[in-house]
């Protein structure tokens, strides 16, 4: 295997630099700590500047706008993003388009990968059955009827679903076949419900009561929700990492300024360690992650197929970003509480990924299921 990155993938993550180097930090107050504090949109005017900078169609085809990239370059620019809590759906919209530009019908394509490539088309991911543990496969049922889909069930926790154009939901058949349904929001027979995420986002709880779409808006390849599933999560790994990487950096800043006997702490045996240990977990959740996109990428083959790769990324990205804020939490002292400092929002962040698409205990379980069925030696 070979993790050096390509000429346009570089360049990806230094146009991604450059667009993210002027955002401050998420500053939407925690609900925990300021009960109703919720963000009303995601910020579009950053939106604007990623697709202008053609960050928006990387995963996108050039006949459609795009650059024809691949999940690499989405979790490099990723990575730059959640070192300033970007607040834009550029996970869900991304991982949306390269499932659509690989397994939607050439007229569903051409319709809506050029408005995505633009900025102009949001679209955005359901995840979570309506319980949030079940498969989200089995909380909507989609059954043929004529020309058309009828669309049933209810997804939970579906993130910038007030805001997005289109949501883009997995269901089954009634016998049981994963299916993918490119829903517009306002369609009849769609409600939602105000939900809030750990972090202060906007979710929403949606409805589906009967909804009427056509068949080309329906995606029936069953490997096309695997294969979404699989770039969410390493999507989410890679804003963890570049989460975690962003706090130890402001660990090491404030523990290097702050003095104690006479003696920055950073010079002390216990914190020095306990930096040292998260630098560790930040080396771990780096290697898996690229580990994951590659196999996501690449038609090599494995011990295990790519979605067990996936597992160790997210059980390395869910435990180590964990870890990390609450050493810096630990280590910054009170000032680390101050909500006035970006830390806490850090934390917030740090705790919805840790459990977005699974903890790491669910994880681990899919990665046991695995080697199971594909015993090693």
């Amino acid at each position: 295997m070979d993790f050096t990155f390509t000429e346009e993938q570089q360049a990806a993550t230094e146009a991604a630099k450059a667009v993210f180097s002027g955002v401050a930090p998420d500053s939407v107050p925690s609900p925990a700590l300021t009960p109703g504090a919720v963000a009303d949109d995601f910020d579009r005017t950053l939106w604007s500047k990623l697709a202008d900078a053609g960050l928006l169609s990387l995963l996108i085809a050039p006949e459609h706008g795009g650059a024809g990239l691949d999940t690499i370059a989405l979790c490099l620019v990723l990575r730059e993003s959640a070192k300033v809590l970007a607040r834009v759906p550029l996970l869900e919209c991304g991982a949306a388009a390269l499932t659509l530009q690989r397994h939607a019908s050439d007229e569903l394509r051409a319709e809506v990968l050029p408005g995505i490539a633009t900025g102009d088309l949001v679209v955005t991911v359901a995840t979570a059955g309506r319980t949030g543990h079940e498969p989200a496969e089995l909380a909507v049922q989609a059954r043929p009827e004529g020309t058309d889909w009828i669309i049933d069930g209810v997804q939970t926790a579906v993130p910038w679903a007030r805001t997005a154009d289109r949501i883009l939901l997995p269901a089954h058949t009634p016998e049981g076949r994963a299916v993918l349904a490119l829903v517009p929001r306002t369609h009849p027979g769609v409600t939602l419900d105000e939900q809030t995420s750990t972090n202060g986002e906007r979710l929403a709880e949606v409805h589906l009561d009967s909804v009427r779409i056509s068949t080309r808006e329906m995606i029936g390849d069953a490997t096309a929700w695997a294969s979404l599933r699989n770039v969410l999560t390493t999507g989410t790994c890679a804003l963890a990492l570049g989460l975690g990487e962003r706090v130890l950096a402001m660990t090491s800043d404030y523990t290097g300024k702050r003095e104690q006997f006479g003696f920055p702490v950073a010079t002390f045996q216990a914190v020095a360690v306990q930096a040292a240990d998260r630098f560790i977990d930040l080396r771990a959740m780096e290697a898996t992650l690229w580990q994951a996109a590659w196999r996501l990428t690449t038609d090599a083959s494995g011990p295990l197929p790519p979605a067990g790769d996936v597992a160790v990324a997210k059980i390395w990205a869910s435990e180590g970003v964990r870890r990390v804020v609450q050493t810096a939490q630990h280590l910054h002292g009170g000032f680390g509480a101050d909500t006035d400092y970006p830390l806490h929002r850090y934390h917030a962040w740090a705790k919805h990924l840790e459990l977005s698409l699974g903890p790491a205990a669910v994880h681990e379980e899919a990665l046991g299921d695995l080697l199971a069925t594909h015993p090693l030696g």
